[in-house]
């Protein structure tokens, strides 16, 4: 049996004025929109509870490369959520790339400050950086940001390479055997996403050292996207900060990721990026992949009044 699992109860009406549930997310800003900071936000207040962003750095790049990335200094990203902890109640943290050990160690312990409130906490493949930054922040994450993890998420590949570098088996790590590896850090729970079958199928699957609580297969979308690790764990995040349980969470949280990639689009030349606002759309418009007879809308398409502001 699955132990359950809930986020601190959320305000209700009466306490907090209506106020929705709050996740606070540390992540870097993503000007093309693929990830980061704004595709935690924007996800989180799809999903219905409320973002709080701190941000972690700047990554420098288009739709389909990551350039560089700008650290933010570790003392600025404490006090961004120093101020807000201080006024606001929040119900889950989500942590996503943080740019270096240095900001790792503020932002865990923030998590150990707040231990009663639950730790969604994503590792990105970071196979665009630096051999040697990217071995020494995971092993920082390793150490510093496992212990006060509730909910594991990444990709299989990722995961595999990072917690079991000298696998040896000629059969891939399963999903409890990840679990099994994140729970000498602490983790009770991992989400596995990317689990290739061989009939044109993804698997995902939550799991612990000793069980898989639940699986879901979608079928296999034919582009390369950027954000999706994001979205996902920002979406579970969200769901789990207005206190549903995990299990009921991650289903959700994986459909509403299937629903994103599947209305997904191309802002640029490169990678395709999840359409977070895909349940807002006319169920006739289709994907974003596919040929549109229309010409693309333009500023002159839009009739906007004349501004009114006087200074």
């Amino acid at each position: 049996m699955a132990q359950e699992f809930r986020s601190q109860d959320p305000p209700t009406l009466e306490e907090e004025g209506g106020a929705p549930a709050c996740v606070m997310c540390f992540n870097a800003n993503d000007a093309s929109g693929a990830g980061g900071l704004g595709a935690d936000q924007l996800t989180i207040a799809c999903v219905g509870a409320h973002p709080l962003g701190v941000v972690t750095g700047v990554y420098i790049r288009d739709s389909a490369e990551i350039f560089d990335f700008m650290s933010m200094d570790e003392d600025t990203v404490a006090e961004q959520a120093r101020v807000v902890l201080e006024d606001s109640s929040v119900q889950v943290f989500k942590v996503g790339f943080c740019g270096n050990p240095e900001t790792l160690s503020v932002v865990a312990q923030t998590c150990s400050d707040y231990a009663q409130v639950p730790v969604v906490a994503y590792m990105p493949n970071l196979s665009w950086w630096d051999e040697e930054q990217a071995d020494a922040y995971q092993d920082a994450f390793l150490e510093l940001m496992l212990p006060q993890t509730t909910v594991l998420v990444g990709n299989h590949s990722t995961l595999w390479r990072w917690l079991l570098p000298d696998w040896s088996n000629s059969k891939s790590p399963g999903p409890r055997d990840l679990a099994r590896a994140a729970s000498e850090k602490g983790v009770p729970y991992v989400l596995v996403t990317g689990i290739v079958q061989p009939d044109q199928h993804i698997e995902n699957a939550l799991a612990t050292p000793l069980t898989v609580l639940a699986t879901e297969r979608f079928e296999h979308i034919d582009a390369v996207f950027s954000g999706a690790g994001d979205t996902l764990s920002a979406a579970l995040a969200g769901l789990l900060a207005m206190g549903d349980d995990l299990e009921a969470s991650a289903a959700e949280a994986l459909g509403y990721l299937d629903g994103s990639l599947d209305a997904g689009f191309r802002p640029g030349m490169g990678h395709a990026v999840a359409d977070r606002l895909f349940w807002a759309h006319s169920v006739d418009e289709g994907s974003g992949f596919e040929d549109d007879d229309d010409a693309a809308a333009t500023a002159d398409d839009f009739s906007l009044p004349a501004h009114q502001t006087r200074h």
